[in-house]
């Protein structure tokens, strides 16, 4: 939908991927004008895109667990409440361990976790198998287990949100790209594009991994730094995975992996490099298939013969402790951030949006006030999320 250069929008988003597109929806939902400004072609073509479609909030820090809680209640009835299929799948997370030291960490991480409300719990490699009945037995001390995580498409749900955006009648520009600020008086007056220029009461940096580049717009230094993750998909084959498996153990090239059957029977994989790899180069690699295969068939042998579809390459747009920057700038009156989602920005999608919300509004509820410090853009950044 073409925008109005005259017309002074409610919220002017930068980027129009997995925080931006849900922000349209809540805000024009609410009877906000929004405009949604991206340089792509169409909504999610960034990192969205690229996501793996994983949905947990089996995670250690409780802003993150209740925004992740409140997505997955989103997530799981989106169909209902809207009638679009997302490929929603209450499959479940597992992270499971083969060493003393996982274990330790897992057990303690897992009481934190159950104090802020998740339903998680350990389970025996016994247990465990009977979930993923391929897994390799071998050393395996045992596995948290989180039901209500899940999955969906990442695709689906963009597109779902865009059209439910637009209905209700958020703007959007694409092939658009923001290039500046009129500031005065401490505020953002106008965002200025290779386009046009539009005038705004709010102004949201969701540019994922170029929101350095845009806050530095505005004048402002935020410490977000993508690297690069690559991912793949097999052949659908019949189902036989339960949750998601997470193996923690670092091997060369590689801090982690995981993967998932998803609804469709494909098995979708990703890999943490180690050490990272800065930057936003999006060109797959030759050695990511072979490292990550090894990695696979040692901890579920079964796989050995399953055909890979296609691989690809994404950015994750870190922060230096792995929790998001959201919050108003001190800076500017009207500016704020949604940044540094570190590659989980689909997962924290739909409860951030309304976190944003409440945010602007200032309408907020109980949790708010330390959800918002722990992803407050001014803190010291000492203290670091567990397994990112």
């Amino acid at each position: 939908m073409a925008a109005n250069m005259n017309k002074s929008y409610d919220l002017i988003v930068i980027g129009a991927g997995s925080i931006g597109v849900p922000v349209a929806m809540e805000f024009s939902k609410k009877r906000q004008s929004v405009l949604v400004i991206d340089s792509l072609s169409s909504p999610g073509q960034g990192e969205d895109k690229k996501a793996i479609g994983g949905i947990r909030a089996s995670h250690s820090d409780k802003g993150k667990i209740l925004v992740c809680q409140r997505s997955i209640e989103l997530f799981s009835h989106w169909k209902d409440t809207y009638g679009d299929d997302i490929q929603w799948q209450s499959n479940g997370y597992s992270f499971p361990a083969y060493t003393e030291d996982h274990e330790n960490i897992l057990k303690d991480l897992m009481r934190i976790q159950q104090k802020f409300g998740l339903n998680i719990k350990w389970l025996s490699g016994e247990e465990y198998r009977e979930l993923n009945p391929g897994i390799n037995m071998e050393g395996l001390r045992g596995s948290t287990y989180s039901p209500g995580d899940g999955s969906a498409s990442p695709l689906l749900f963009t597109q779902a949100c865009y059209f439910k955006a637009l209905e209700y009648g958020a703007e959007f520009r694409f092939k658009e790209t923001v290039i500046g600020f009129h500031i005065e008086k401490n505020r953002i007056i106008v965002v200025k594009t290779n386009k046009g220029e539009y005038h705004s009461a709010n102004v949201l940096n969701a540019a994922g991994a170029y929101a350095k580049e845009v806050s530095k717009m505005a004048g402002i230094n935020i410490p977000v730094k993508p690297d690069s993750h690559e991912a793949g998909i097999s052949e659908p084959v019949r189902p036989f995975m339960g949750p998601m498996v997470v193996d923690m153990r670092k091997e060369p090239g590689s801090k982690n992996f995981y993967f998932y059957q998803n609804t469709e029977g494909q098995v979708v994989f990703c890999l943490t490099p180690d050490p990272p790899i800065w930057g936003v180069d999006t060109r797959a690699t030759s050695i990511f298939l072979p490292m990550i295969a090894r990695r696979m068939i040692t901890i579920m042998p079964m796989l050995l013969n399953l055909k890979v579809r296609r691989t690809w390459r994404g950015q994750y747009p870190n922060t230096p402790d792995g929790y998001p920057i959201v919050g108003k700038m001190k800076e500017l009156d009207n500016f704020y951030q949604a940044v540094g989602m570190c590659g989980q920005g689909f997962m924290l999608g739909p409860g951030m949006a309304e976190l944003l919300y409440r945010l602007m509004t200032e309408e907020y509820n109980r949790d708010d006030p330390e959800t918002l410090d722990s992803f407050n853009p001014y803190r010291e950044f000492m203290e670091q999320e567990i397994f990112k």
